[in-house]
């Protein structure tokens, strides 16, 4: 995310508490009460943004993790395209023996 991203971000929530204010204002809160209100939508809407995030990073499904998964299944697609057939089939006879010495 750049720089200009997260400005535009503060923003934008900055701006939304501010259409929240005048919305309640204008469905007969007073000032204070249409305050608290628009503090509780933002404060709420925060700790539903956190939990999704804390979500996603718990279940791995953030954007380092995938690109992450993506590049060491293409690192041992790589690998394994670059054996010869009797590398490869060496390799599956060790995997066979050590299945068979497991049981």
């Amino acid at each position: 995310m750049r720089r200009l991203d997260a400005v535009g971000i503060v923003f934008g929530v900055f701006m939304t508490g501010g259409l929240a204010y005048l919305v309640l204002q204008l469905a007969g809160l007073d000032n204070l009460e249409a305050g608290i209100w628009s503090q509780v939508f933002l404060v709420g809407g925060l700790i539903g943004w956190l939990m999704t995030y804390i979500f996603r990073a718990v279940n791995h499904k953030m954007t380092y993790h995938q690109q992450r998964d993506q590049y060491e299944q293409a690192y041992f697609q790589k690998r394994l395209d670059e054996l010869s057939p009797e590398e490869l089939a060496k390799i599956q006879a060790e995997i066979e023996q050590e299945k068979d010495s497991q049981v």
